[in-house]
Parts: structure tokens; C-alpha cells; sequence
């Protein structure tokens, strides 16, 4: 198949979309390889471009050539009938009808050249555009494989028992409880020993006939005199 056929093949398939078959690296990585081959391609027809181009080049020169010496022949055929040499125009004539010939070949090299040369341009023109937009399509692919293995990863995480995330949280979980467990128990400490220091200082208090105690311990005292002295008295009238 020659380079330009590739070249349409190659369009011809960029017209399917290929998005839906890329679901995995390996699809990703065949799909750069197509890239990459289809670079190759369209290197390979810029050489046969620069080629055809050079013929162009050549082709023109040659037809500038077949004129100036179709333009000489004649001048010579003239200058032999100015001088009745009508056999030696005749002559020069011949050439003058071999040149024409080779410039009308020529004319059409070069414009066959110049109409193959433009199509090749276009053809590569559009295939490069081509492969940007699929270079373009395999980086969002890949940038969303990326984003699923990523949230895949995440959910695999969350939602396995055994996981590291799981494990991590359940680890932090008992270090809460510990700090709880540790500050319940110190605010127990605390709660505990104010309680000691207050029944202590209250204790003090009413060894010095200070405070509800005290006052308690003076009236039950009162009343118990009192009764004393009531059943005195009643012994005594008896």
C-alpha cells in the first residue's frame, strides 16, 4: 500500500470513535502504538512529499528549458529560410516539433506533480489534526482511568474489613476511648480527692465547734440535759 493510501485508510478510521475501546492500559498502550505508527506514516509521506516536490522543482525547469530551446530552434529555422536553406529548416523544424513534444510532457509531469504534491499536503494536514485529537483523547483517558483506580482504591478501603484505612480507623477509635477512659478516671481523681479534702476540713471544723456539726451535736446535747433534768425532778417529787 503506498504512503498516501495509508494516509486515507488512516482518516478513514479516525472517523470511528475509539473511546469505547479503550477501558484498560493495555488499551491505552495499543492505542499510543497506533499513534506512534501513524507518526510514522505521515513522516514517511513528508519524505515522499519533499520528493514529489522536488520534481515539481525540476519539472519546471525543464519546461523552462523546452522553451527557451523551442524558442532557439525556431530562430535557427528562421535565420536558414532567410538564407533559402529550406531543407535545413525542415530539419530544424523536426526538433523544434521533438521539443514541443518533450515540453508538452513535461507541462503535464509538472502539473500532475503540483496536483499530487497539494493532495499529499492536505492529506497530511488533516492526519496530523487527527492524531492531536487522538493524543488529546488518550490523555483524558488516561487522566480518567487514573481518577477511577483512585475512587476504586478509596471504596476497596472503605468497604474491606481488613483494609488499612479500616484497621487505621478502628486504632483510632481505641485511642479515643483511651484518652476518654484516662480523663474519666482523672476527673474521678479529682471529684474523689476534693471529696476526701472536704469531709477532712469538716471533720476539723467540728472538733472546733464550728459549722452545721457543731451546732448539731450542741442542741442533741441540750435535749439530752434537758430530759435528764426533767426525769430529776420527777424522781424527787415521787
Amino acid at each position: 500500500m503506498s504512503v498516501i493510501g495509508k494516509l486515507v485508510t488512516l482518516l478513514r478510521g479516525s472517523a470511528r470513535e475509539l473511546g469505547d475501546s479503550i477501558i484498560d492500559a493495555n488499551g491505552v498502550r495499543i492505542y499510543e502504538q497506533e499513534i506512534v505508527d501513524a507518526r510514522a506514516a505521515i513522516a514517511k509521506a513528508k519524505e515522499e512529499l519533499t520528493g514529489v516536490m522536488a520534481k515539481e522543482m525540476q519539472s519546471a525547469r525543464e519546461i523552462e528549458r523546452a522553451r527557451a530551446e523551442v524558442a532557439r530552434l525556431e530562430t535557427l529555422a528562421v535565420e536558414a529560410l532567410d538564407k533559402n536553406k529550406e531543407a535545413l529548416a525542415e530539419e530544424v523544424a523536426i526538433k523544434v516539433a521533438e521539443q514541443e513534444v518533450e515540453l508538452e510532457q513535461q507541462t503535464r509531469a509538472h502539473a500532475e506533480y503540483a496536483v499530487y504534491a497539494a493532495r499529499l499536503k492536505d492529506l497530511i494536514k488533516a492526519s496530523e489534526n487527527k492524531i492531536r485529537e487522538h493524543e488529546r483523547e488518550v490523555q483524558i483517558t488516561r487522566a480518567t482511568e487514573s481518577v477511577y483506580k483512585a475512587t476504586q482504591t478509596i471504596s476497596e478501603n472503605i468497604g474491606s474489613s481488613g483494609s488499612k484505612l479500616i484497621s487505621a480507623k478502628e486504632s483510632l477509635e481505641r485511642i479515643k476511648k483511651r484518652h476518654e477512659d484516662l480523663a474519666d478516671r482523672m476527673s474521678a481523681a479529682d471529684a474523689l480527692e476534693q471529696e476526701f479534702s472536704t469531709r477532712a476540713l469538716e471533720k476539723k471544723l467540728a472538733e472546733a465547734g464550728i459549722g452545721n456539726d457543731a451546732q448539731r451535736k450542741e442542741k442533741a446535747l441540750e435535749r439530752i440535759r434537758a430530759r435528764h433534768a426533767a426525769g430529776a425532778t420527777t424522781d424527787a417529787k415521787a
